[in-house]
């Protein structure tokens, strides 16, 4: 046999099994940078995080506060709920992301809002989860309409 021949056999062989390896591990890793609802692992993280830096503002059933569409005399909003009754599914997840790591003023200059940036609080990872947390709360006819926001977001970059 030649040393060509020997070289693509092994080559090829290599190139299949990380590719099967790559494949069995499909769907069992969250994949950070996306919010999947239907993977447990990344709802149970995003629970657990919520509960301890989200829940005391935005509800412990994601209710938000009492007249959160009214403005309080200082001139801001109390927090929003995160349930269907909300405005959070018509978001992007990229935007949510963003919000949660960065706080509202990163995207609205000079917007004055009680929600903190968690960028020194929270990992990436944590965010991802709690968004996916949230989602995996919402109704199956706003989790379609939301991924259908994701789609749109994602085509216009």
């Amino acid at each position: 046999m030649k040393p060509t021949v020997i070289i693509l056999a092994i080559a090829a062989a290599i190139a299949s099994v990380t590719i099967a390896t790559f494949l069995s591990g499909l769907g069992r890793q969250p994949q950070w940078g996306q919010a999947d609802p239907r993977n447990t692992r990344q709802v149970a993280l995003g629970e657990r995080v919520y509960r301890d830096h989200c829940a005391a503002c935005h509800g412990a059933d994601l209710e938000g506060q009492p007249q959160w569409q009214t403005r309080r005399p200082d001139g801001r909003l109390p927090a929003p709920p995160h349930d269907e009754s909300g405005h959070t599914w018509h978001h992007a997840d990229e935007v949510l992301f963003r919000i949660t790591k960065n706080g509202v003023s990163a995207l609205v200059p000079g917007y004055e809002s009680d929600m903190p940036a968690y960028a020194a609080v929270l990992t990436d990872e944590e965010i991802w989860s709690v968004l996916a947390f949230i989602k995996s709360r919402w109704p199956s006819d706003i989790q379609a309409r939301h991924a259908e926001i994701n789609r749109r977001n994602e085509q216009s970059r």
